[in-house]
């Protein structure tokens, strides 16, 4: 199910760019490379809730927050397919 709410580009990237992250941290055996993903995880997750599409009223909508997650996640399954 895909919803009709318009996210904006660079918000759908950087959920997209974290499910990366958060896949590679979970192979990851280097502790050393591991805080690095950590980081960026830290990293991205405050510039998706702090983004302020999230100020706007759809952005408010509860449903909003779940559609997004699985905008990006459908996307990030797309490209890996091609």
């Amino acid at each position: 199910m895909i919803s009709s709410y318009d996210f904006p580009d660079d918000l759908l990237q950087a959920q997209r760019a974290w499910y990366t992250a958060y896949c590679q941290l979970a192979q990851e055996e280097s502790p050393h490379l591991a805080a690095i993903l950590r980081r960026t995880l830290q990293h991205l997750s405050a510039r998706i809730a702090t983004h302020p599409y999230w100020a706007t009223p759809p952005g408010r909508v509860a449903a909003a927050r779940l559609a997004f997650g699985e905008r990006a996640w459908v996307q990030d399954a797309e490209e890996a397919r091609r």
